[in-house]
């Protein structure tokens, strides 16, 4: 799906749902560089108050360019900033969903504000917005 900016309207949503995997968590790692312990070592994870392994907030975070790039708006558009705050752990095994929500259109400037956040068993892990230019139609 992909929208232009004249079909989008306040309120319209998208979502993608990943359940990270152990391998998502080491391919992350290897292709970022991030090895903290945190996410890879899970005898030095267990002993933190998280009580083993949480995965990157970024691997959580980069779930919602899947929905701004494949959903709403969908091809075409450019990801232009995000704000994020990580509000709980993603653990290994946790199925995310990854939610886009128009919350303001820029026509001027072919801008759209997304409010954006992640949910893991209906409890939000990821808080924040994001702002997307979008194609106009023609």
């Amino acid at each position: 799906m992909s929208y232009t900016f004249e079909e989008l309207y306040v309120g319209l949503k998208a979502e993608y749902r990943k359940t990270v995997t152990e391998t998502d968590v080491v391919l992350f790692a290897g292709l970022t560089g991030d090895n903290n312990p945190m996410h890879i070592d899970e005898e030095f994870a267990s002993a933190t108050r998280f009580g083993g392994r949480i995965i990157h907030g970024m691997l959580t975070s980069a779930l919602l360019s899947s929905v701004i790039g494949m959903k709403l708006p969908g091809p075409g558009c450019i990801y232009m900033g995000q704000n994020l705050r990580f509000l709980k752990p993603v653990k290994i095994g946790d199925t995310v969903t990854a939610l886009a929500e128009v919350i303001e259109l820029i026509p001027e400037k072919q801008r759209v504000r997304l409010g954006t956040y992640c949910l893991v068993r209906g409890e939000k892990v990821l808080d924040g917005d994001a702002l997307v230019w979008v194609p106009r139609q023609g």
